[in-house]
Formats: C-alpha cells, structure tokens, sequence
C-alpha cells in the first residue's frame, strides 16, 4: 500500500474531530475498540502505560514525562492529539539520546510514512472484518488510529507509552490501558454539550482513567506485585478534586496532589525548584513558555516518581535534562522574530486565560495582533473576551474544518477593537504579514486546527 493510498483509506473513517456536532454517548463506545483490540491479540496489554487526562496541559505534560524518560535512556513511545499539520505527529517513538544530542525535529520520531502504511496494509482485512460484522458499529478513525498506535509500540518492542486522552476519559479510546501511573492535569469547562455542564460531571468523565489495578504482566511491571493504583493530580477546583479523590478511594488508587504531596516554587522566569514525594529537585530549568507549564513539570516529576513503586528508578539529572529538552510545538511556541510569530492552540476559556498571562509576563512589543480562529462546539464569548483583550488589532478567520466558527460570528465578541475578516487562514497569514512591524507581535490562537495551518508559512 502507498502512503496516499493510506492517507485516502484513513480519511474513510468517521472522524469526530471534524464534525460539527454529534451524540457523545451514541457514538463513543468503549465496548467498540475493546472487542477490536482482543481480536488483534490485545497489543495494549504488553505496553507499560502512563495515562494522562485532564482539560489543559495533557500534551505538554505527557512531552515532558516522555523526555525525561528517554533522558534516563529508555525508549518511549508518545501517543497524542491532535495533530498540527500531520496526522503522523500523534505517533512517535523517542530513543535514547547522548547528553550532547538535542531534539533533531518539533516532532522527532514520528512514525514514518512506510510504517503506517505497512500498519494499515497488516490490520486492513481484520478492521474490514471488524466493522462488517460488528454489534457495536464500525470503528471510529481515533479508534482505529488508537489501535495502530497500540500494534506499532507493541512491534517497536517500546520499554513505555505514554498517552493521551483525545476526548473525556470514560469512553476514550485510550481508556482500554491498564496504565501504571495515570495523572490528571487541570480540570476546567470544555465540550460542555458531551461531558457535562458543571466541572462535576467533566471531572467524572476524566477520572474515569483511574481503575482498579488488575494484576499486571511480567513485561509491564516485572516482579513487582504492586497492588494499588498510582494517580498524580494537578490543582484542582474544590469539586473537581474531591471527585477525584473519590474515585480513587473508590478504586483503591494511591493519589499524590501537586499543591499538597508535591510543591513547587518559581525561582525566576521558567526555573522551578519542586519538592517531590522522594526528593527536592533545585534549579530546574524549563524551555515551554508560561507559568502553567511549572504546574505540568511538577505534574510530570510526579509520574516519574510514581514508577518508583515499580523499581524504575529515574535520576535527578534525567529529570532535570528532560524537562529542559522537552519540546512541544504549538503551544506558546514562537516560531520566528522582528515581527514576533507566536503560536498557541488555546481552545478553551481556561487556556485563554494562562496564554494571556504568559503573553504579558514572557513577550516584549509594541503591538499585538491577535489571529483568531475558534471552532464552534467552544466557549466562542469566553475565549474572546480572554484574548482580545490582549490586541491592538484582529484578524479573524476560520480553519479548513467543519466545526470552524464563521469569522463574522467572532466579530460580535471583538469589543469594538479595530477587526479584519478573513475566508481562510492563508489570507490571514498575508494579512498579518503586511500589517505587522518588526517591533509588534502576531499571536495566532484559538484553535489548534487554526495554529496547523498557519505553522505551514511562518511569517
């Protein structure tokens, strides 16, 4: 099978990604991906997992458990969403590096064009099968994506997975794992219409990741008979967390509390002293920008401390060089200088309001002008009256998707700053370019989908 034929085969599937709307509950069924994952032999059992859900910073969070564990020179497989301009950016295996080596790519080792191919040309006939004869309905493209993901780590023989949840937690296609350590990063209102209107019902949906642990087989836990669940959290709202610890006294899950277990404390600009469960890590220098990637570092140190419990012992300096390394495109990311080209795929209220905090207290200029782009199943007011505050000028525009908010609805948000309105993000892209100065900022946010397509032409 040739790549474009993958890509064309891939592009079959429903993708709720792209939809505009769609039921939750009707459409997302864990009982789905599990019977498919048993028929291929359950590649999912044989990986050591690390399991991260949460509203904001789940990426950056797993970026930097997955570093750190290849500081300590193992290799880890990185399974995220979305993706920016490639679908391949979710799967990547990270190897071992020397300590003079540096990231080669934004997305290094991300799985090749050859590999997916071979993937789907070997599991092609039994998705086929599958979804002809299936009681619970064809696979969705996240759960059959999930499932390839599963088979690569499996045949690449990775020593650990580290994954994301794309959506939730309860019937996420991730949730099928038996993780070692899971973590839950900040909690905040998100696709209120499919997880729940209160942050109740939202964290109940995420801390689903949290189970009972089952025992665990030679490959993912050695020798070690360890009988409780691990579950590092982020801060929390008061609702939030007391769901949390009470799914994890209900599953007999050991919970550390970052804020309580595990502290941390801003030296200056990105360096961070945490005070973990077993040791105090000074100095640490971060390479992400804003004061919430200080909360998913801790986050981070957590889970690397948590594989203690297992005998997997990772040095102070693997933590203290893998943060530094960790990269993660898209997210505060500057990506050129004179005029200032930053990226971020803010798309949530909460999101809006850290890269806000961070644009004021990290980015030097004389004006900013905000590109925006918002899908519409979000907060459209809240996120708006989050950044444009921000601007001295607009752009607004929509991305290639289904789910894009037409720019003239963004416009009734823009609080009479001065606005433009763009058809797509290339005539954005030109737009900003002609208006910036050497001395202003552009800031492109609002939707990952946005951030994407404008990552293809930097300024």
């Amino acid at each position: 099978m040739t790549y474009p034929e993958t890509i064309k085969y891939l592009e079959c599937f429903i993708n709720y990604e792209k939809l505009p709307a769609w039921p939750y509950k009707e459409s997302f069924k864990l009982e789905r991906i599990k019977d498919f994952l048993a028929r291929i032999g359950n590649p999912q059992e044989t990986l050591r997992c690390i399991h991260i859900a949460g509203t904001k910073g789940k990426g950056s969070t797993c970026a930097f458990i997955t570093y750190i564990l290849r500081q300590a020179g193992y290799k880890v497989g990185l399974y995220t969403s979305p993706h920016l301009s490639d679908f391949r950016e979710r799967i990547r295996i990270l190897t071992p590096i020397s300590d003079k080596q540096q990231a080669t790519s934004d997305f290094e080792g991300m799985i090749s064009q050859g590999d997916l191919a071979n993937l789907i040309e070997q599991l092609k006939p039994l998705i086929e099968d599958y979804n002809k004869n299936s009681e619970y309905g064809p696979l969705s493209f996240f759960e059959a994506y999930t499932a390839l993901a599963f088979n690569y780590f499996k045949e690449k023989q990775v020593d650990f997975a580290v994954l994301e949840t794309g959506l939730g937690g309860r019937l996420d296609a991730t949730n099928t794992v038996n993780p070692l350590v899971c973590a839950i990063t900040p909690i905040s209102y998100e696709h209120t219409q499919k997880l729940g209107h209160t942050l109740k019902e939202i964290a109940a949906e995420k801390a689903e990741i949290i189970k009972n642990q089952k025992s665990l087989t030679c490959r993912q836990a050695g020798n070690i008979k360890y009988q409780k669940s691990i579950v590092i959290s982020a801060p929390q709202e008061k609702e939030v967390i007391a769901v949390i610890r009470n799914k994890c006294k209900e599953a007999g899950a050991r919970l550390y509390e970052v804020g309580k277990d595990i502290t941390y404390k801003k030296v200056k600009g990105q360096e961070i002293d945490i005070k973990g469960m077993e040791e105090e890590y000074k100095n640490l220098k971060i390479r992400l920008i804003g004061g919430h990637q200080l909360i998913n570092a801790s986050v981070a140190v957590g889970v690397i401390e948590a594989l203690r419990a297992y005998e997997i012992n990772v040095g102070s300096d693997a933590i203290r060089d893998g943060l530094y390394n960790t990269v993660w495109p898209g997210r505060c990311e500057i990506v050129s200088e004179r005029p200032l080209l930053v990226l971020d795929g803010a798309q949530n209220v909460a999101s809006a309001r850290v890269l806000k905090e961070a644009t004021r207290e990290n980015f030097k200029y004389k004006n900013l002008i905000l590109v925006l782009g918002i899908s519409n199943d979000k907060d459209i007011k809240g996120i708006c009256s989050e950044l444009t505050d921000l601007a001295d000028e607009i752009i607004l525009t929509k991305a290639d998707n289904l789910r894009a908010t037409e720019p003239e609805v963004l416009a009734e948000y823009c609080n009479g700053k001065k606005t433009h309105i763009t058809r797509h993000v290339a005539e954005a892209k030109t737009l900003a370019q002609r208006i910036a100065r050497e001395e202003d900022l552009v800031l492109v946010a609002g939707s990952l989908f946005v951030v994407g397509e404008f990552r293809h032409d930097k300024i």
